[in-house]
């Protein structure tokens, strides 16, 4: 198939993100010394100014980490918990029979600022005040929009106007265009006591006060406490054999098991024999979407406070059993995500000549995430909380000071014990299924990691609240027979546009296996760009 981007090479780093100007960010940390974690923070903060309706410093990560020097994969899980005021009880006080997507409500501890503390005090060599200035400069001086911004603004006025400084930041002028300067200094002087207080300032200083202070005004149940009792985690990832390879997971209560789940069941199916067959392939990768996805929403929570059986659920015999259910000539009916939003978040890719490597993804969750930004700080806060139930008997239902099922996953892939790449995408409760259509392009179809990210996607179940649960979107870069052979098959089929954002954004670094080099691979849709040094 014809390339849309080239593949970029460089041996001693790669910087993959969704906006030039942050890639630019991390390749000249790259360039002035740092490793692949430097490269990695100074890309997330400076999309936290240029992608304001995806990420920020009041969302949450999660990084997945091959640290040369301890010769093995981190994994960081830098999501916040909720409130100690967010009680069920609390919420149904205030008129909620289910939680709130949008609003006060929704606001979880934002644990991004941490994690980058924490991941550049393990495997970095260089300090946050370095690695914000560009950031600074680009949030005081104001930087032109790319066509997305103005879009996302557009399409969420109404939830901005409820929120005084963000309909200030971002509206003050009137529906922003392509190109117009959109200039954050609030943020800047955030990153700015940041840069000179390091994460301290943020979770138990004046930054986080004042943040605490501009939220409650506006409703919100976070409070002081909740700052300073937050701490990042480096947990043990997960990891399953697919084709030969070793791919890598953060475990709950990250998505990122679904994608795995997925792996094991079609291991027993040969997709590479299939490769002509496209709507068969496709039909097997569906029926293991459904399936993975049930067990996610049936377990996947925080596992300090109901336990997720991971072992049974990654383990080959529970992966054979299942299997069993999915049936070549029809598509099967089973309960499938009903809680998903249009998750707004970013996926940077970075390595570097030494054998280090990262995938990090950073979210607000929803555009612009809950909506609400605290006066005089220039932080938009995520709407995690979103994601909890008022159902007391689920286990994902709300709890104070716990982590929500979350949809970021970063993913790594090993062989013989070394790194072949590092992949993730955006696209909420999509991430798994976007990345499964890469790893099975790439390690089953044979293709590069370029052309597997560039190859048609399918997207099935629930994007937005009140969409069909059991819709399948398909790109109509597949051939007609396609999707007229999974209709057949029992599948509710529905055109998008050809390289629709629904589909997410992908980025990969891999290395070539002849010369060593790293080789970028970003996403045609939006403006991801690669760089390499």
């Amino acid at each position: 198939m014809a390339f849309r981007r080239p593949h970029t090479l460089g041996f001693h780093g790669m910087v993959v993100s969704p906006h030039p100007l942050a890639t630019l960010a991390g390749a000249r940390a790259l360039q002035d010394g740092g490793n692949a974690v430097d490269a990695a923070v100074a890309t997330n903060v400076l999309l936290a100014v240029v992608h304001p309706h995806m990420c920020g410093l009041g969302g949450d990560a999660f990084f997945l980490i091959h640290s040369a020097r301890e010769g093995r994969v981190l994994a960081l899980n830098a999501s916040g918990r909720a409130p100690a005021a967010a009680t069920r009880e609390a919420i149904r006080a205030r008129g909620h029979a289910a939680m709130p997507t949008r609003g006060p409500l929704t606001i979880t501890v934002p644990g991004a600022v941490d994690g980058w503390a924490e991941a550049l005090r393990r495997c970095g060599t260089m300090g946050l005040k370095d690695l914000l200035a560009p950031a600074i400069r680009c949030a005081r001086d104001g930087f032109p929009m790319t066509p997305e911004v103005p879009l996302y603004i557009e399409q969420n006025r109404d939830l901005l106007l409820q929120s005084p400084p963000a309909a200030r930041t971002f509206l003050e002028r009137g529906a922003p265009r392509p190109g117009d300067r959109l200039v954050n200094a609030d943020l800047a002087r955030s990153l700015e006591r940041i840069a000179e207080g390091g994460a301290e300032v943020f979770y138990r200083g004046d930054l986080g006060r004042d943040l605490v202070r501009g939220l409650a005004s506006q409703g919100a149940l976070l409070a002081e406490e909740d700052l300073r009792a937050h701490r990042s985690d480096w947990v043990e990832p997960l990891h399953v054999r697919y084709r030969g390879h070793d791919v890598y997971q953060c475990p709950p209560n990250s998505q990122g098991i679904a994608l795995l789940m997925m792996l094991n069941l079609l291991n027993g199916f040969d997709l590479a024999g299939m490769w002509g067959d496209e709507a068969a392939r496709l039909h097997l990768m569906i029926e293991a979407k459904k399936l993975a996805f049930a067990d996610r929403d049936r377990y996947v929570t925080d596992p300090a406070f109901v336990p997720v059986p991971t072992d049974r659920l990654l383990s080959p015999a529970y992966a054979d059993a299942r299997r069993r259910l999915i049936a070549r000539h029809r598509a099967m009916a089973l309960p499938v995500p009903s809680g998903d939003l249009d998750g707004d978040t970013i996926c940077l890719c970075t390595a570097d000549g030494a054998g280090n490597w990262v995938c990090l993804i950073q979210s607000l969750y929803s555009s612009f995430g809950s909506g609400v930004m605290s006066d005089g700080t220039g932080i938009v806060m995520q709407n995690r909380g979103s994601h909890f139930s008022l159902d007391d008997a689920h286990a994902n239902r709300l709890e104070p000071g716990k982590r929500t099922l979350h949809t970021l996953m970063p993913g790594l892939v090993m062989r013989d014990g070394s790194v072949r790449a590092v992949v993730g995408t955006r696209g909420a409760g999509g991430q798994p299924q976007t990345v499964c259509n890469v790893l099975t392009h790439w390690l089953d179809g044979g293709t590069s990691l370029q052309e597997a990210i560039e190859s048609p996607r399918w997207l099935h179940g629930v994007r937005v609240l009140g969409d069909d649960p059991n819709r399948l979107r398909i790109e109509p870069r597949f051939a007609e027979a396609t999707g007229r052979a999974l209709a057949a098959l029992g599948h509710q089929v529905a055109a998008v546009e050809p390289w629709d954002l629904v589909m997410g954004f992908c980025h990969a670094i891999g290395v070539d296996d002849h010369s060593g080099a790293l080789i970028g691979a970003a996403d045609p849709r939006g403006d991801s760009v690669a760089l390499g040094i």
